[in-house]
């Protein structure tokens, strides 16, 4: 499918050194979209972006955390000096740590927390200014989150993942009473089973094994499944849109 609308705009992807993030910032670039690549990993934004620059493509790599305030004004600035205006903001950043709340981990709460929540917060603060101003000259401005379908599934020893995403898929909702009257597209994206390194993060043996299962069973999409729903989005008309998407395996739905 022929995104050409996406020609000539300014993307910013958070968590771009890989899975959805990735692969959004490919196709996007692919189609003429200006990237801007942030991500913790220095040295796979730098590879990302040569690939693109070499298809092509504009690339900018930014190093970057989410859950740190001064990584994100740091990369803020680092954004406007090189491209100006921001259009286009997704925000892929990302993590899922299960186990039992019984288990009473902390820190994976804190971490999840801080990365699903205020992590996507502290980009919405950076960009949306450039955005309603975008919209306010006639062009098209989206942001998009990338929640899950845990946001309104249950399931076992996912609780507090799935009440980060419960909380982002809920923020998308209220933002857009905000900023839909200012023309400010907000999409809110509910993968299912996927394949990205999210599962990699996980520490608990039987929980692991049980997502290996799930993919053997269910065959998940890929991270250029959810890049290409993203590009679709993007690319629609300014006065529509698609303000909610849940996507899943045929198995899976």
């Amino acid at each position: 499918m022929s995104y050409a609308t996406l020609a000539g705009r300014t993307a910013v992807i958070t968590g771009a050194a890989s899975g959805m993030g990735e692969a959004t910032a490919r196709l996007l670039a692919s189609h003429g979209a200006r990237v801007a690549l942030l991500a913790r990993r220095t040295e796979r934004l730098t590879e990302l972006a040569a690939t693109i620059e070499a298809a092509g493509g504009q690339a900018l790599p930014v190093t970057a955390d989410v859950t740190d305030p001064t990584s994100v004004d740091a990369a803020v600035e680092r954004v406007h000096a090189a491209y100006g205006r921001v259009d286009l903001v997704v925000n892929a950043a990302g993590v899922m740590l299960p186990n039992p709340v019984t288990d009473g981990r902390a820190d994976e709460w804190q971490r999840m927390l801080d990365t699903n929540v205020s992590g996507a917060l502290r980009v919405i603060r950076a960009f949306t200014p450039d955005l309603i101003a975008v919209a306010a000259d006639g062009g098209t401005a989206d942001l998009v989150n990338i929640s899950s379908i845990g946001a309104h599934i249950a399931f076992p020893h996912y609780a507090v993942y799935g009440a980060t995403k419960a909380a982002l898929t809920y923020l998308s909702q209220s933002l857009r009473t905000e900023l839909g009257p200012r023309d400010v597209r907000v999409t809110n994206i509910e993968p299912g089973l996927t394949d990205t390194e999210l599962g990699g993060h996980i520490d608990n043996a039987e929980l692991a094994g049980q997502l290996d299962g799930m993919f053997d069973a269910l065959h998940g999409l890929s991270a250029d499944d959810i890049a290409d729903l993203i590009a679709y989005t993007t690319s629609r008309a300014r006065h529509v849109n698609l303000r909610q998407a849940i996507v899943l395996p045929t198995r899976q739905a």
